[in-house]
């Protein structure tokens, strides 16, 4: 596909279609939307042979180091927003958690399948085969990846959401680009979502239209 095309898809996708639900012209769920955009990618990947083996594999020796270093991050997260809680809003530490206990524990188990493995579908593993042609270096397909997923969380309609997913996004592309696992690049996005729903900040990641 000729790079003006590409460049068109791209924005309508990662700029016009954020903004569109943002201001409300888009009058669709956003995880329903999230799961249609998410399977055209897989679709679009497994037809071309862009998914590989390391896309999914996880229990393999030589990702234990990788383990690792995603769970210390996930832990020193998990501490950094203890202590933004703690400072900003102590009545709300571990709200979620013990004002809904059940709605919290099905969060735990579906935000890793319905938000975190579809948004890295998109945004690290579509993106960084489908738009080589416009984005050629690694560089400039990270730099692309992180704004571009920051730029999704306007749908939320605060600034926190976009701030605090800038670094998260850097490091998920990080973690993808190093490791070629989608696998582990959505296990790192679970850990840290669960954690942001879990201490009391998933008020600034939630809108229920």
């Amino acid at each position: 596909m000729p790079g003006p095309f590409l460049w068109l898809e791209f924005l309508a996708l990662f700029g016009l279609t954020p903004l569109l639900h943002a201001l409300g012209w888009l009058p669709f769920p956003k995880i329903p939307l999230l799961l249609v955009f998410a399977g055209g990618c897989l679709l679009y990947l497994g037809r071309g042979g862009y998914l590989q083996k390391t896309d999914f594999s996880i229990f393999l020796s030589e990702n234990r180091h990788n383990l690792r270093a995603i769970t210390l991050r996930s832990l020193a997260v998990a501490l950094c927003s203890v202590l933004v809680v703690l400072v900003w809003a102590p009545d709300q530490l571990f709200g979620f958690p013990r004002s809904r206990p059940l709605l919290w524990l099905a969060v735990m188990v579906l935000y890793p399948l319905l938000s975190a493995f579809p948004q890295e579908t998109i945004y690290r593993a579509f993106l960084f085969r489908r738009y080589v042609p416009i984005l050629r270096t690694d560089r400039a397909r990270t730099w692309a990846s992180v704004l571009a997923f920051s730029f999704l969380h306007i749908v939320f309609g605060n600034w926190v959401a976009v701030v605090l997913t800038i670094p998260a996004g850097w490091i998920f592309t990080r973690t993808y680009r190093r490791t070629g696992s989608l696998f582990l690049a959505s296990l790192e996005h679970a850990a840290y979502g669960c954690v942001i729903f879990t201490v009391g900040l998933g008020r600034f990641f939630y809108h229920p239209a």
